[in-house]
């Protein structure tokens, strides 16, 4: 069993861990079926043994309540797909879902995304890297905290095969912009967008009711999708 290494204290988080109250479904979820599901982040990581099988791999950070990815492991049951989630009660809600419709190719970790990456993802081993709609920090002295910099860039493109693609979405205006220019800077990623820049939401990412409510309202979402050389 490998244990994860203590990250430094003073490593700037992405996240608030925000873990609210479980509502009595997602309690019995978890209690009941943590075991089926969730991994645990000191034990080793090994995608045979965790699905039951070999498939390309799928990872989404911060996968919220699991309406999307739940759908899209349903929707393409020969991909594995592994959700990583600090929120408890998004977990289980996502487990609630699994159990109601039969979902067998998801696995969790209720963990820090990037410790995650950094120590149980195998390097060039990852299909696609989901991160959508993350925290935005929408105050200026807070941009710091977004995930999507050149320290996650350099992580990712370890950890993705040649081929493999980085999907992130927003409606955050200002972040879609810092995203693209961060993005657009690494050499070892290729931007699919036929224009360069944002690329319309692919099938396979549900539209979420969240989503579809702001869409409604006229907010705007844009979605960038970059593959590694």
């Amino acid at each position: 069993m490998t244990e994860l290494k203590k990250i430094d204290p003073t490593r700037i988080r992405s996240f608030i861990r925000r873990q609210g109250r479980a509502t009595a479904g997602q309690k019995q979820a978890l209690e009941s079926h943590w075991d089926k599901y969730c991994l645990s982040p000191q034990a080793d990581f090994e995608t045979g043994l965790a699905f039951g099988r070999q498939a390309p791999l799928i990872v989404e950070i911060g996968f919220g309540n699991g309406d999307s990815l739940a759908a899209m492991a349903e929707a393409h049951p020969g991909l594995n797909y592994l959700g990583i989630e600090v929120h408890r009660p998004g977990v289980g809600h996502l487990i609630m879902l699994l159990e109601q419709r039969g979902i067998g190719n998801v696995r969790i970790f209720h963990h820090d995304a990037v410790e995650i990456l950094e120590q149980k993802i195998p390097d060039q081993s990852l299909a696609g890297l989901h991160l959508f709609f993350p925290d935005p920090w929408h105050k200026r002295r807070h941009h710091k905290r977004r995930i999507v910099r050149p320290s996650f860039l350099d992580l990712l493109n370890k950890k993705l095969a040649v081929g493999g693609y980085f999907h992130a979405a927003t409606d955050w205006q200002d972040y879609a912009k810092d995203m693209l220019k961060t993005l657009s800077a690494d050499s070892g990623l290729k931007n699919t967008s036929p224009t360069g820049d944002y690329c319309p939401r692919p099938d396979y990412r549900p539209l979420t009711k969240f989503e579809n409510r702001g869409l409604n309202l006229g907010h705007g979402v844009w979605d960038l999708i970059f593959t590694k050389l």
